[in-house]
């Protein structure tokens, strides 16, 4: 009888499970989604979500044991700083699974589980609007007056009478070779 025996053991044995759920957690903490089959993201939801409990301290002894099932120093680092911030208000039930469909080969379900604070689509976060660079124009207009702006487009310039009138007439300005005024009276 298998009474009380309900661990997916998902055709492999103790060692490879062990190592294949070590490396998608990683996937998981570094990327924050993965995309793999229903039955390996309920077995991964039950590997991972006491990882991202511990990671809510932030000790020597809670690295070391979250060290102990990833063993990838850059998704424990990535873990304690980045995602431990942001579900330390969550009471449990970090990450979520979204059914994709069937895969054509084999017709196994497929679906994506990520961290529930990540997905900026569900959560209702608008991104930043990101602001568009001035592209450089070729040099084609390199004549044109350099008070001219290049990334401007020419049907927002308004050219009025007054831009075209000469500017207003100035002192002259003496030539180099003429001594100034002072000079001059002196001799």
């Amino acid at each position: 009888m298998r009474h009380q025996k309900k661990f997916n053991h998902l055709g492999r044995t103790a060692s490879h499970r062990k190592a294949m759920l070590s490396n998608m957690a990683n996937s998981l903490i570094l990327h924050k989604r993965v995309t793999t089959t229903v039955a390996k993201a309920k077995e991964l939801r039950t590997y991972v979500e006491p990882l991202l409990t511990r990671s809510k301290e932030d000790s020597t002894h809670s690295r070391r044991i979250v060290f102990s099932q990833l063993k990838n120093k850059f998704a424990v680092t990535e873990l304690f700083r980045e995602v431990a911030q942001k579900i330390a208000a969550r009471p449990g039930g970090y990450t979520r699974i979204l059914r994709t469909g069937f895969r054509l080969g084999d017709k196994a379900e497929m679906c994506i589980i990520e961290l529930v604070d990540y997905n900026e689509n569900m959560l209702g976060i608008k991104k930043e609007e990101v602001k568009v660079k001035a592209t450089r124009r070729r040099r084609a207009g390199a004549k044109e007056k350099k008070d001219e702006h290049v990334d401007t487009p020419a049907a927002e310039k308004h050219v009025t009478p007054v831009d075209l009138a000469p500017p207003p007439a100035t002192e002259p300005t003496p030539e180099i070779n003429e001594p100034p005024e002072e000079v001059k009276e002196n001799e």
